[in-house]
């Protein structure tokens, strides 16, 4: 066995394996042993089956199995004798000349290997990185309390419709009458609408339902129609306004109070108040780390200079893939991959720097508090511990959804350590301004 290396660049070489047939002799004899003893074949006991049947029958698979793994063995062992951090797995090279499969012959193989950079930065207080404080004004405070009141509110009777109200009506025609129909203005063509607001019951209304409704799902879900069944409908309906309903805020009560924050935690406005402003600066807070940790990001990435071997990166995708991915794929979605390769690289040079260590409970805080999220936009707030544990648990046996959030809180300890470790530059901003700079 003999191997050439010839250096392309830092990150890139080419090995030319010169394999002799002493290098794999041994290993195809045994292969093909193990298929003598294996195989059964009409007219012979098991196991005596003459060799040269068996050289005939299965040589060529043996040879190229034998020197396929030679080939492994002599990679892997190079690769850890350099202590080489290889990119993907070694690659055939795009010149590499014509094998003729014969027994006895000499075989010359080359493969691409590409490492990743040594990083080798240091961090501390003479790094600066800006952290925004966004203020929290009397505007978005009222902002908020209207929408936590709107969202735990209820549809009660109304007189005249407003733009945001809801109407229910009984749309006629000569031999079609559809009763009791919801109508939700939001959902009326702009052009249309006005006509709908101010309506009140008892009003009666010639309707264009093709125009005044344009999307055709919505339209024969109203209409109680199947889709298809639209065509062939005269458009042209009689709309009779039956009610309006209206959309009214949740009262200030204490019943409201605990909906909202759960049983006694709020007892008057002041204090629906005061949670309104925790909650606005703990969302203020949310919106700032998540700057700080793409600000932080593009820093250090930007301070380790990290080289990558980008031509074998993209090489090895396509061909790790089998054709999942065309190479003009790739290359569209390459800016945002390649960034995201050369964080991940920086990410774990600093968390083995700086000792940080991802914990079964962190991986499960996570989860948790995903899981909360959720559950909070379909209105489940303030679930028993031990449910949402349950729905923790769930998105954990989901693969990506665990790899996600392991990735995740790998992130958020490196970036909580490297904030520590720097100087944090802190501007105060308006959060108009501050939604300005994303």
């Amino acid at each position: 066995m003999n191997i050439k290396e010839n250096r392309i660049d830092d990150l890139n070489l080419e090995l030319t394996l010169q394999i002799e047939h002493s290098d794999y002799a041994d290993a195809k004899k045994k292969k093909l042993s193990d298929f003598r003893r294996k195989a059964e074949i009409k007219g012979f006991r098991k196991g005596m089956v003459p060799a040269s049947l068996i050289e005939k029958m299965y040589g060529q698979n043996a040879l190229v199995d034998s020197v396929n793994d030679v080939i492994s063995a002599t990679l892997g062992k190079y690769i850890e004798d350099n202590g080489i951090k290889v990119v993907g797995e070694p690659l055939p090279s795009e010149d590499q000349p014509s094998v003729e499969w014969k027994d006895g012959n000499s075989f010359e193989f080359k493969f691409d290997i590409a490492s990743n950079p040594e990083l080798g930065f240091e961090l501390g207080k003479d790094d600066e990185i800006v952290y925004y404080t966004i203020t929290a004004t009397a505007e978005a405070k009222a902002e908020m309390k209207s929408n936590i009141l709107r969202q735990y509110g209820s549809l009660e009777e109304g007189e005249q419709a407003k733009a945001d109200d809801f109407i229910i009506v009984d749309f006629e025609q000569e031999g079609m009458k559809v009763e009791g129909a919801y109508v939700a203005l939001r959902s009326v063509a702009e052009d249309v609408r006005p006509a709908f607001v101010g309506v009140k019951a008892g009003d009666v209304l010639n309707v264009n339902v093709n125009e005044a409704f344009t999307n055709e799902s919505d339209r024969a879900s109203m209409l109680k129609l199947k889709k298809e069944e639209l065509a062939e409908l005269n458009p042209e309906f009689s709309m009779k306004v039956v009610n309006v309903k209206t959309f009214v805020d949740a009262p200030l009560t204490q019943e409201t109070y605990d909906k909202v924050f759960g049983e006694g935690v709020v007892k008057s406005e002041e204090e629906f108040d005061a949670k309104i402003e925790e909650r606005l600066k703990a969302e203020y807070t949310n919106e700032a780390d998540y700057r700080f940790q793409t600000d932080a990001r593009r820093y250090l990435v930007e301070k380790a200079g990290v080289k990558v071997a980008e031509d074998f990166l993209k090489r090895w995708i396509f061909v790790a893939n089998e054709g999942k991915f065309t190479k003009e794929e790739i290359e569209k979605e390459w800016p945002m991959f390649i960034e995201d390769y050369r964080w991940q690289l920086v990410r774990d040079y600093l968390s083995a720097k700086l000792g940080v260590k991802v914990e079964e409970a962190d991986i499960m805080a996570a989860a948790k508090s995903q899981a909360a999220y959720q559950l909070a936009m379909y209105g489940m707030n303030n679930l028993p511990e031990e449910q949402l544990e349950m729905f923790a648990k769930n998105i954990l046996g989901q693969e990506k959804e665990s790899r996600r959030i392991v990735e995740n809180v790998e992130n958020m300890k490196v970036l909580a350590a490297v904030r520590e470790a720097v100087t944090l530059k802190k501007k105060k901003i308006s959060v108009a301004k501050f939604r300005e700079l994303a």
